[in-house]
């Protein structure tokens, strides 16, 4: 079984329930099955194929899940990626991930026209339409609208043999070098995490889930698609998330699960129209993404009298690997293990520790990656012996829960998205009047985490206002510098590191 067959299955038994709402739109499972059905075929009339890689640049969004749901029909990996990326960033990940076709937003016509001069290998851009009462106007061969390949397809498609242990998505994190690389995540992988999570949460076809993280990230692929639409239930899709539209919009519909990042949490609290009675048909909150205050989740649980359950993931684990159960949940910690994954805290030989003491996090189960896209050196540092080493200490209480007490990898998390400081300094060490560059995260109100840069000059002149703006061009822009702080030398240790942690504590005692 695997994500496409279960959806097939519940619309051939179910087919009149609805599988989403979107924008005053109800899409039933009948009627999704078929779209995407239709749009695989229309792919296969393209030429793609098993094994392909079929980039996905969209937002959150009917076309997001036909096109994703599509692919993966056919046979083909996916590779979904932030459309607020710059034209760098996308460049690097549509080229090392071999793409050979683009699946994104009018919107981005302008850049795509730009960027299929450059990316040779790419043979279809797939232009999925936005503006309502407005056809984009394409130019070249390459170029389709969505409605375009639907209307190329049709409901008979014979779908190829497909295998669990064939790639279905491959989602790019940064890495050691600073370069993203590309998680290869099996059907397998995909379809027992959406399983165990949707399975560890109780959700059923009763549920309405909110899907107001953003698609392309791993968090909402799993927890706020997957999971609900392989238990039969209705995803609620929102573009964009404000706390104005939550509210609104669990009051219109009855949303009964809402997952999002601590960064949302705050916003809704403080939203001074939110009232307890616009949450009412809430059964559970779902948080992840960051370490969530305790001090926030006990306000807003009490405000809005329903249970947050904070969790744990990663994009190599597909991603959920604990969260804390239903029926007893421990403030500040991520949970247990869920259905099928087994969590351990070790030392540096891989040995477990006792009971209380922090080492690494290590996990094992279904859920794990085949490892990285191209990259077998990173992949055999990452995988051992069945067990994916996260980066991040933790420590494991008597009960089984589970504590995340700091992050190894130094990764920023602003408003809920990943930052690493090494592209954002790499980005920056290539303005010609840059010495040498740290980035740190620093604590931000609303965002949870704000990028700071610390750069040593050659140029007096340098400002931080051309700095930040040199940064705009090349990066998305929750990755950009916040601030930047002009010092002679950064703290480095004995054979030359920089130190970022001197820096943070140099900051705390300020």
């Amino acid at each position: 079984m695997n994500l496409v067959q279960k959806l097939s299955e519940t619309a051939m038994n179910h087919p009149e329930d609805i599988a989403v709402f979107f924008e005053g739109q109800q899409i039933t499972y009948k009627t999704l099955d078929s779209l995407i059905t239709r749009f695989a075929c229309g792919l296969s009339k393209l030429g793609i194929q098993k094994g392909d890689n079929v980039a996905l640049v969209v937002g959150n969004s009917p076309h997001f899940i036909i096109s994703l749901y599509g692919a993966l029909k056919v046979g083909a990996s996916v590779i979904p990626i932030n459309p607020l990326y710059t034209p760098d960033e996308l460049l690097y990940i549509l080229t090392n991930g071999d793409a050979k076709a683009v699946i994104t937003l009018d919107l981005l016509l302008p850049l795509v026209e730009k960027a299929s001069q450059v990316l040779t290998k790419v043979e279809h851009y797939i232009i999925c339409e936005t503006k309502q009462g407005e056809e984009p106007v394409l130019s070249g061969e390459k170029l389709k609208t969505f409605t375009t390949i639907i209307g190329l397809g049709d409901t008979t498609f014979g779908q190829p043999e497909i295998h669990e242990d064939d790639i279905a998505v491959i989602l790019y994190t940064s890495g050691t070098t600073g370069k993203p690389k590309g998680a290869m995540l099996t059907h397998k992988n995909m379809y027992s995490n959406a399983i165990d999570t949707s399975r560890f949460l109780s959700i059923s076809s009763k549920d309405r889930v909110i899907a107001t993280l953003p698609m392309f990230h791993v968090f909402c692929l799993t927890v706020a698609l997957n999971a609900p639409l392989m238990a039969g239930g209705s995803v609620i899709v929102v573009p964009r998330f404000s706390p104005k539209e939550i509210f609104h919009i669990t009051k219109e519909l009855g949303a009964t699960v809402f997952a999002g990042v601590p960064t949302m949490y705050n916003f809704m609290y403080q939203y001074p129209d939110g009232q307890p009675e616009d949450l009412k048909t809430f059964r559970i909150c779902i948080s992840g993404g960051s370490s969530l205050p305790v001090a926030l989740l006990e306000n807003f649980e009490r405000k809005f009298n329903v249970q947050v359950s904070e969790g744990y993931g990663l994009s190599e684990a597909a991603p959920v690997t604990c969260f804390n159960p239903l029926d007893k949940r421990k403030a500040g910690s991520i949970g247990k293990n869920i259905n099928n994954v087994i969590n351990k805290v070790v030392n540096e030989l891989g040995e477990e520790v006792p009971v209380g003491e922090v080492g690494e996090l290590i996990v094992k189960g279904p859920n794990v990656m085949k490892g990285y896209y191209k990259m077998p050196e990173d992949t055999a540092k990452t995988l051992r012996d069945g067990w994916l080493y996260t980066g991040d200490l933790a420590r494991m209480d008597e009960d089984g829960y589970f504590f995340i007490v700091d992050r190894k990898k130094e990764m920023i998390l602003v408003g809920g998205y990943n930052v690493y400081p090494r592209e954002v300094e790499e980005v920056i060490y290539n303005h010609s009047d840059v010495v040498e560059v740290a980035v740190i995260g620093v604590p931000d109100e609303n965002l949870g985490e704000s990028v700071k840069a610390y750069v040593v000059s050659k140029n007096p002149s340098l400002s931080e206002e051309e700095l930040i703006e040199y940064c705009k061009i090349h990066l998305a822009k929750y990755k950009v510098p916040s601030s930047i702080e002009f010092i002679e030398e950064l703290p480095k240790n004995s054979t030359g590191k920089i130190l970022r942690r001197a820096l943070k504590e140099e900051l705390q005692t300020k």
